[in-house]
């Protein structure tokens, strides 16, 4: 049995054994966009964790004929299931893969102790038809073998919060055919960090990429704890037709003194200076648009700038899921009786007129 797999060995047809997001680190290495490197802890692991510490049946059993409005016995239940989970020990077998994962990536990474964001991996998360993301959790800055597979169990964990329960229960999605993989993803020692989407989410134009970032790690963008700042490019152009620059006041960073990641105050040099350069801008629309045109749909991304890179180096996509809302609607014009294909079209081969 595989307890772990590196990103570099999956791809979209992966996603049984890493869940959505490795799946999607996988496919997106093999299509040669810059990820950092990494590992998957396996649904296999998973399965075997809860069937070695025979809790498999306790927990399907807490999660019986639950009423998903039930408030109070959602609650109780989910703490009753994340209790078995964080409390049982791992094997032997899978305590030595994970270390050994570790210690390659490592490595891998000419470090000791290289630090890592420990994510989770649903086998239903980021699916062009349902709205998973966000449901389970992530945990950054992660040091040590030890450390690492803690973060595994609390993400284990995570797939039965209360919001990830109910949220099966609605769209029918039994609990036992839900499993988890967790991704050991190297941190990108972010300068600048945010959210990238290959149409434009406010009225769905496709001729546009739109880029929301901020100072730091890309947890404040994410989590709407900080104004970002915006940039409306054009797919062909390359160019931002629209760009907003917005007072940026935290940032989340790693603190050495405290050993976590905090939200710190931004200097007040940098709070309305734009995050991003403008060749990172047209390298970032340059990733953007590689990955759309790889999975032939809009995606929503995460992307990063290492401090401690330099440019092209620096520039990597930590996450890719298909966009949700506009993809579901019914196909029609953009503007007018014109598609987003047709403008896209006479934007690529309209004259230039030039001032004489």
């Amino acid at each position: 049995m595989d307890y772990i797999v590196n990103f570099e060995k999956v791809d979209k047809g992966s996603l049984p054994l890493v869940g959505g997001k490795n799946a999607s680190l996988g496919e997106m290495i093999k299509a040669g966009i810059r990820v950092p490197p990494g590992f998957a802890v396996t649904t296999d692991s998973y399965l075997s964790f809860i069937i070695e510490t025979e809790i498999e049946d306790k927990i399907y059993d807490t999660l019986s004929d639950l009423n998903p409005d039930d408030v109070e016995t959602l609650n109780k239940a989910s703490a009753e299931v994340q209790r078995m989970i964080k409390g049982g020990s791992m094997s032997n077998e899978l305590q030595l893969a994970i270390k050994n994962g570790y210690s390659d990536l490592c490595k891998e990474c000419c470090t000791d102790n290289v630090p890592v964001a420990v994510r989770s991996s649903a086998t239903a998360e980021d699916l062009p038809t349902a709205s998973f993301a966000g449901q389970q959790e992530t945990y950054l800055w992660v040091q040590g073998a030890a450390q690492v597979s803690e973060g595994v169990k609390k993400c284990w964990a995570s797939l039965f919060t209360p919001r990830a329960i109910s949220y099966r229960i609605k769209n029918n999605f039994p609990h036992e055919k839900v499993l988890i993989s967790v991704g050991i993803q190297k941190m990108v020692n972010s300068k600048a960090a945010g959210v990238m989407f290959t149409l434009n989410p406010t009225n769905g134009d496709p001729s546009k990429v739109v880029i929301e970032g901020s100072w730091g790690l890309g947890e404040t963008v994410v989590s709407g704890s900080v104004n970002p700042d915006k940039f409306v490019v054009d797919k062909v152009l390359m160019e931002a037709s629209e760009k907003t620059i917005s007072n940026k006041h935290i940032e989340c960073i790693f603190d050495p003194s405290k050993g976590e990641v905090v939200n710190a105050d931004v200097d007040p040099n940098m709070q309305d200076a734009c995050c991003i350069e403008d060749e990172e801008l047209k390298a970032l629309v340059k990733m953007g648009k590689e990955i759309e045109a790889h999975y032939g749909r809009p995606m929503d991304i995460e992307w990063a700038i290492d401090k401690d890179m330099p440019f092209p180096e620096n520039m990597f996509i930590v996450q890719a899921r298909p966009e949700t809302v506009w993809s579901q609607r019914e196909k029609g014009s953009v503007l007018g009786k014109k598609s987003g294909y047709e403008l896209l079209m006479e934007k690529a081969l309209s004259t230039i007129k030039l001032k004489s």
